[in-house]
């Protein structure tokens, strides 16, 4: 069977090396070249023929913008599928891309396993390019309702205050998922700020929520949710892990 040849294009050399190495172990993929130069990167495309490219919109000599209009005008139907990953965030910045002929924006930081599931997904999508990216407002009203389900299936009711703080707090962890190692500094403090309280109080209501849903003995859908044996009855998660827990969840299903 022959490899899915990739292309990887970044100005930052530990990012560029960060993904050559992650796909360097994914079996039936090849990393056919690299740089952090857009002109140079044209020439990769037309010289190697990669069929997919993972690029950032900040480059050398050619900006991302630049680089996929050559690609598009250059390259005719036989141009590599295109999977912009970058810092660069908003809703301009996305459907400028798709419309020059990305068929995926994503930003960073993102998680390996959620970008290696798009890649593939990505390589095996026989549809057209796309023209248009989903609105914000429907990306939000999605993953509220995704976040709802988990609440529903672990047993956390809607009705106490924990339940808004940690929907919140998963919502902040699927957007930057760094904010996940400063809880105690940014995480509850901006929860508070919003909700008009304080980040103690914050904490105290998302460990109570989590306290119910363990009271109320739903391991076993717990762990059926999550598709692994996460905890028993005798041992709960700490506020962190059950956030990231659910923020990683929201992360691998393209949330």
């Amino acid at each position: 069977m022959e490899k899915t040849k990739i292309l990887i294009l970044d100005d930052n050399d530990l990012q560029r090396s960060k993904f050559e190495n992650l796909f360097s172990n994914q079996e039936g993929i090849e990393i056919v070249g690299s740089s952090n130069d857009g002109f140079e990167g044209l020439k990769l495309i037309l010289d190697l023929k990669p069929d997919l490219v993972i690029m950032d919109m900040v480059l050398q000599n050619y900006d991302g913008f630049e680089l996929l209009e050559k690609i598009k005008n250059g390259c005719g139907e036989d141009h590599p599928k295109i999977l912009v990953v970058s810092s660069l965030k908003g809703e301009d910045f996305a459907s400028k891309a798709i419309e020059l002929g990305a068929n995926y924006y994503m930003v960073k930081p993102i998680m390996d396993e959620v970008l290696i599931k798009r890649v593939k997904a990505t390589m095996n999508s026989e549809e057209p390019i796309k023209k248009t990216v989903t609105p914000q407002r429907t990306q939000n009203r999605a993953l509220d309702e995704k976040i709802t389900n988990v609440f529903l299936t672990v047993g956390i009711p809607a009705h106490i205050k924990g339940y808004q703080f940690l929907r919140e707090a998963v919502k902040m962890a699927v957007s930057e998922p760094e904010v996940i190692n400063s809880i105690t500094k940014q995480l509850y403090p901006s929860i508070a700020e919003k909700y008009s309280t304080t980040a103690s109080k914050v904490e105290r209501a998302i460990r109570h929520a989590i306290e119910v849903a363990w009271n109320r003995g739903r391991i076993e859908n717990i762990n059926a949710l999550f598709g692994i044996k996460v905890y028993s009855s005798n041992e709960k998660p700490t506020n962190g892990e059950f956030i990231a827990l659910v923020a990683d969840k929201m992360l691998i299903e393209g949330a």
